[in-house]
């Protein structure tokens, strides 16, 4: 029993405009689910289609750092496709901000998108698997590295801790769901750096004086398809296994 069980199935991808997002929609839609791919750029998403793939992909505009952007994009899922049975907590911002002089409009922004975001997309896929019955749906976070040990470089802490907060969360909501009696299985992938789009905007114009990202470039880095082979990893397992954190790292990271 492998992740053909999920054929014809409702996955939600947050930030699925490019990059992780974009090889994990596309990766399902191979293995034959219905992909709901959200992103600010629908009209990127829409070009993710593959034309002999078995999924079907649907592409919604929705801003993750939006209550009502979120609740929007569920609704419609719910109207036209019945509802969730796996979401990936993909969508997710990295800027680099000081605790001494950072702005709090980028710390509002990274706590925004990365857990309360996060947050508010399980919440709701959660009570929809709950309402319609779904004992085998999954939800998996795209974490981080930055996720599992301190802050490694300055200007970094403000998005580790939102990574911690990841964390957290995963194994918070799994004893929610064990209280609740649910068999609703949940998991995070954890990568060191991944090349893309967003990392390519920074090495184009690192933070002045930060050696890591002036030097990105030449940093060994996962492609983001690294990335959405372990999403079917996880899904692919026994419904008595959950799979609980993968981590992956660049072969020759240094940190």
């Amino acid at each position: 029993m492998g992740i053909e069980k999920y054929k014809g199935r409702v996955a939600l991808v947050t930030g699925a405009s490019a990059g992780i997002g974009a090889a994990i929609v596309q990766a399902l839609l191979k293995h034959g689910l219905t992909v709901v791919g959200m992103a600010r750029r629908a009209q990127k998403v829409k070009e993710l289609a593959l034309k002999d793939a078995p999924g079907k992909l649907h592409a919604i505009a929705g801003d993750v750092s939006d209550e009502a952007s979120i609740l929007a994009a569920f609704k419609w899922i719910k109207d036209n496709l019945g509802g969730v049975d796996v979401l990936i907590n993909n969508a997710g911002v990295f800027p680099t901000t000081s605790l001494i002089d950072g702005k709090t409009k980028d710390w509002k922004s990274i706590l925004d998108v990365n857990v309360l975001g996060l947050s508010i997309c399980t919440r709701e896929a959660v009570q929809d698997m709950l309402s319609r019955g779904v004992d085998d749906g999954f939800i998996i976070h795209i974490n981080s590295v930055a996720g599992h040990i301190p802050p490694f470089i300055d200007g970094f802490a403000m998005y580790s801790s939102s990574k911690h907060a990841v964390k957290i969360l995963l194994e918070g909501l799994r004893k929610d769901l064990v209280a609740k009696g649910s068999k609703i299985r949940v998991g995070e992938v954890s990568p060191g750096l991944v090349w893309t789009e967003g990392a390519a905007n920074i090495a184009a114009a690192p933070p002045e004086g930060n050696e890591f990202f002036g030097n990105l470039k030449q940093q060994p880095a996962l492609q983001p398809e690294d990335l959405a082979e372990a999403v079917v990893y996880m899904l692919s397992q026994h419904p008595r296994v959950q799979v609980h954190d993968i981590i992956i790292i660049p072969t020759g990271q240094q940190l």
